[in-house]
């Protein structure tokens, strides 16, 4: 990459930086000693301002720098409706999702599920975020985050995920939730600083003489099939890893984007993801909750910009690239210069190290309030538990160093994460969803779909080709079938309303002024996109 003195000065220092606040923090001791809602919901004291940017640092990564980087360099825009509809989602998931999660005072979403079914759906449920926070998440994450060293430092990628999963373990293991939601407050102004520098550079580039907002103008011109939002079958082609040329429908299909599979990754992403939704448990209120989360929509309009942008100039420059997944770090090499790539590059970090502790702290979360302390943690104080969350986050980034550098063999990483989270987001969505709002709702019903659910998705999967079903509209049709299941089953087992049905008062759903003033700002922001580059 051709780091100068003051690049390598600037990286490292910034490492340090972050790297010193969360120890200083981390070692800070708690009022009343180090408890269960201290270490893994930060004391439920974060206001609104923490929460919003630590929503955006943790679900920023190397996922989008150079995932979604990569998608965006094969197909366009459109990628950048994962964006735009999780700023649609995170407003329903504040106004109809958090009152009722904040009303039962949970630590995590498998506690939920045990207070409105049983203890056996939980454990399920809990099983399988376990498996997707560290066979799929944690370990992608450390892959991408040591690719992007390996291709701009010549770091050994074995190397790289060691130092990436130290560096997280920094502020993931030792100090909980609170140093995972500070540090990712100072890493959110780096990726946001450092990602638009960025965006602001290629674009430049790729205007010439007459300057950026030329340049995004001439993209738009040159490339205006890259700038569509909805893409139908046929319409755009793209060529894979391995050179073969594929129908963009089969991973974005159409208005399956707006009105299919998409909604149900985003709703089980931003309304039931624990990795996500933890930072809302632990507001002071559920009013700072909303106000946060409202914040964190308004910044995913923005950070297409960040993400999705680069791909695309660097597909306008014909960058030389053998994968989609390198094209971030070639944006970082082309565009520049010497003394910013450090800062711009720290971003990069920042955006790994964020997710991977959040990813951490959950799974740790998870597996010693859902799992170790219902079967052996009874009568264990507060602070064995909090060392068994300590331990279990541990065992998670070592797990994870271990099997990230078998990813090498990803097409795209993103799609990867996408895809095999999928598997699982129908399911867990209509678990939440009947269980949330139909009183009727059973047990038995839950503990069918927990069941039946990765079954049942593998099997579509393999009975149907992407070109004729793609992955998003699988979910749908998983989803629906999940649906029906619960209904009939729901119904044979309960002539009523379920005994642990949840009671939901109309005030739960009132909002303010100011958040009903925020949704209206997304959803017409949203608008205009979609109007613009349909």
């Amino acid at each position: 990459m051709g780091f100068s003195t003051l690049d390598y000065i600037s990286f490292i220092g910034y490492l340090c930086v972050v790297i010193g606040i969360a120890v200083f923090i981390s070692t800070r001791k708690s009022k009343g000693g180090e408890t269960t809602e201290s270490y893994f919901l930060a004391g439920k004291s974060l206001p609104w301002w923490i929460i919003g940017g630590s929503l955006i640092a943790s679900n920023i990564s190397a996922e989008q720098f150079i995932g979604m980087s990569g998608d965006a360099f094969r197909f366009g825009m459109a990628i950048a409706s994962y964006e735009f509809m999780a700023a649609a989602t995170l407003i329903i998931v504040a106004w109809f999702l958090i009152p009722v999660f904040l009303k039962k005072g949970i630590y995590t979403m498998p506690q939920f599920i045990e207070q409105r079914f049983d203890s056996n759906v939980r454990t399920g449920l809990a099983i399988f975020w376990l498996l997707i926070f560290v066979f799929v998440n944690i370990t992608s994450v450390l892959y991408l985050g040591a690719l992007t060293l390996e291709a701009t430092l010549g770091i050994n990628m074995w190397v790289g995920v060691l130092g990436l999963a130290l560096y997280s373990a920094t502020f993931s293991i030792f100090g909980g939730l609170k140093t995972v939601v500070w540090t990712d407050l100072i890493q959110v102004v780096f990726l946001v600083i450092g990602g638009l520098f960025t965006t602001y550079l290629a674009l430049d580039a790729f205007g010439g003489a007459d300057g950026a907002i030329a340049g995004l103008g001439k993209l738009t011109d040159q490339f205006s099939d890259k700038f569509n939002m909805i893409v139908f079958k046929g319409e755009l082609t793209y060529v894979d890893d391995k050179g073969a040329t594929q129908d963009v429908w089969e991973k974005l299909p159409g208005l399956g984007v707006l009105i299919g599979g998409m909604w149900i990754a985003n709703v089980y992403y931003w309304g039931m993801n624990q990795y996500i939704i933890q930072r809302a448990l632990a507001a002071k209120s559920l009013s700072e909750a909303r106000k946060g989360i409202a914040f964190a929509a308004i910044m995913k309009i923005l950070l297409p910009l960040i993400v999705v942008l680069p791909g695309i100039v660097a597909f306008a420059m014909k960058a030389d690239v053998e994968k989609g997944d390198q094209v971030y770090a070639w944006v970082l090499n082309e565009f520049v210069g010497a003394g910013f790539k450090g800062l711009c590059f720290a971003a990069v970090i920042a955006a790994v190290g964020s997710s991977i502790s959040s990813m951490v702290n959950s799974a740790s979360t998870i597996f010693t309030m859902d799992l170790y302390k219902p079967f052996f943690g009874q009568g264990k104080s507060e602070k064995q538990l909090v060392t068994i969350g300590k331990i279990t986050a541990a065992t998670a980034l070592l797990i994870g160093v271990c099997i990230a550098p078998q990813f090498k063999e990803l097409g795209s990483a993103f799609s990867f994460i996408q895809k095999y989270t999928g598997y699982f987001s129908p399911g867990i969505l209509v678990i939440f969803l009947f269980g949330m709002f139909w009183k009727r709702a059973s047990a038995k019903a839950a503990m069918a779909v927990v069941l039946i659910s990765l079954p049942l998705s593998l099997g579509i999967d393999v009975a149907f080709p992407e070109s004729t079903l793609p992955f998003i509209n699988k979910m749908g049709v998983s989803f629906v079938i999940l649906s029906v299941i619960m209904i009939a089953i729901s119904m044979m087992t309960n002539q009523g309303d379920d005994e642990k049905a949840i009671e939901l008062e109309k005030a739960l759903f009132e909002t303010s002024i100011l958040f009903k003033s925020a949704a209206v700002a997304v959803f017409g922001l949203l608008a205009a996109i979609y109007a613009v580059w349909w």
